[in-house]
């Protein structure tokens, strides 16, 4: 009979906070790495432990700094040259999943890189949750385990017990997520329409559909600078809303974005903690991902079915 490899988990720096959750969760204790770091910042991850035959399972969110993503590539590399059996990349949040496609000329796909990357490095599975676009799964030649923070989502949303729900897609391109989401809430659904000047910025926004005296939940994979779910929220306030919330993946939470949401129209911010969070916030309320994972690995690790880890 065949031995099953033994499991191992390590962690880069940036999600070591949640590395040790989900091992927490799992049963076992994270292994331990270091890092050596040249006066030029160069850097060179090591692991203080045998992987030799061993399943490893490797935290690290790629969030800026770009040395995130490298470190996770160079843990990955050590790996596979210490005799790592299997190494599994765990993504809560992939960076760069924004650049999914040649939306303007002469430019990158910074998702189908990152993927050659990893694939490259020598991972052999990818794990990670709410990415921009599902069909970034296919830029990888590896499984990829796509969860969905849904899971988490949904039954917070159910326990708010809100008289009047109605789903909310920050822009046309979230109106897949959100149509889940108000399917298994069985609520309504409204769309804003959002025309940019450039990145990061809107022009214009405009609400498609009724949210007068209506609590509404706007539904987005990430906050980056906050400028469209707050416009989004003050104009539902402005035709008569009588509550909005948001539910988000991805803290990214970068430039002005905890002040613009602390001065909004919102009630509260749902985020996970795939990224941590730099300010805290009265308005933000954070959901753990960490058993969530802990349960999928232990699943892939025995060779089960994960579909019952999925909501939407």
């Amino acid at each position: 009979m065949k031995i099953k490899a033994p499991i191992k988990f390590f962690s880069g720096r940036a999600s070591n906070y949640l590395a040790e959750k989900i091992t927490k969760s799992f049963g076992t204790e994270l292994g331990k790495t270091s890092v050596l770091e040249f006066s030029d910042g160069e850097i060179q991850p090591y692991y203080l432990e045998s992987v030799r035959g061993c399943i490893v399972f490797i935290v690290q969110s790629t969030f800026p700094p770009a040395d995130n993503l490298m470190e996770l590539l160079l843990l990955i590399d050590a790996a596979k040259r210490a005799s790592a059996y299997k190494v599994v990349a765990v993504m809560p949040y992939l960076g760069y999943a924004r650049q999914d496609r040649k939306d303007k000329p002469r430019c990158s796909i910074g998702a189908k890189l990152v993927a050659d990357l990893l694939t490259a490095a020598g991972v052999d599975r990818v794990m990670t949750m709410d990415l921009h676009a599902d069909q970034i799964q296919g830029f990888f030649n590896v499984p990829v385990d796509h969860l969905y923070a849904s899971t988490l989502f949904v039954p917070y949303i159910k326990s708010l017990d809100l008289p009047d729900l109605v789903i909310a897609a920050p822009d046309m391109g979230g109106s897949k997520r959100a149509n889940a989401y108000a399917r298994f809430l069985n609520s309504q659904m409204v769309i804003c329409y959002k025309v940019r000047k450039k990145a990061n910025v809107i022009e214009e926004i405009r609400v498609i559909g009724e949210v007068e005296n209506k609590d509404v939940v706007i539904v987005d994979d990430m906050i980056d600078t906050a400028g469209t779910i707050c416009l989004a929220a003050d104009l539902m306030k402005e035709q008569g809303a009588r509550s909005i919330r948001v539910v988000a993946s991805h803290p990214i939470l970068s430039g002005p974005s905890y002040d613009r949401i602390n001065k909004s129209s919102i009630t509260e911010v749902m985020v996970t903690d795939t990224i941590p969070l730099g300010t805290k916030s009265e308005k933000i309320k954070i959901l753990s991902v960490a058993d969530l994972f802990a349960d999928v690995i232990n699943k892939v690790y025995k060779y089960k079915s994960i579909s019952s880890n999925f909501i939407a």
